[in-house]
């Protein structure tokens, strides 16, 4: 293992239930060993660029409800794209680079698991997202 996937393994926190067990499914394991850790690391950074695509966006999700505002989120995640691929830059460059070749094949699934998890992380980040906080 070289110098850049030692550090990077070390700055990942550990996950107690994120659990990696024989019996589960490669993408499964792949998601608590590897999607999981990473996204809670990155999780101050994908605050950070979803306020900014908020403010992009001429701040209209400060005027939504709660509900609205978790659809908002949902929405950005699945049709915009540009956003989503930014996302998946902030994961990915996480990865180690067996971590990358084991993603790579079968990047379709894993984008799925890590989109689900990071659209998990931002609705459970809502009242980080609030105005106030955001500006």
């Amino acid at each position: 293992m070289d110098a850049r996937d030692a550090t990077l393994l070390s700055l990942r926190p550990r996950i107690t239930s994120a659990v990696v067990t024989t019996t589960m499914s490669s993408e499964e394991a792949f998601q608590n060993k590897t999607l999981r850790p990473v996204t809670k690391l990155q999780n101050d950074l994908l605050v950070a660029v979803f306020i900014n695509y908020a403010r992009k966006h001429k701040n209209v999700f400060y005027d939504l409800t709660i509900e609205k505002r978790l659809d908002y989120i949902e929405n950005a995640i699945h049709k915009d794209m540009k956003f989503r691929n930014s996302l998946k830059g902030i994961i990915i460059g996480q990865f180690t680079l067996e971590e990358y070749e084991l993603y790579i094949e079968n990047s379709s699934a894993l984008n799925k698991r890590m989109m689900n998890i990071v659209k998990e992380r931002l609705k459970n980040n809502i009242q980080l997202l609030e105005y106030e906080y955001a500006h």
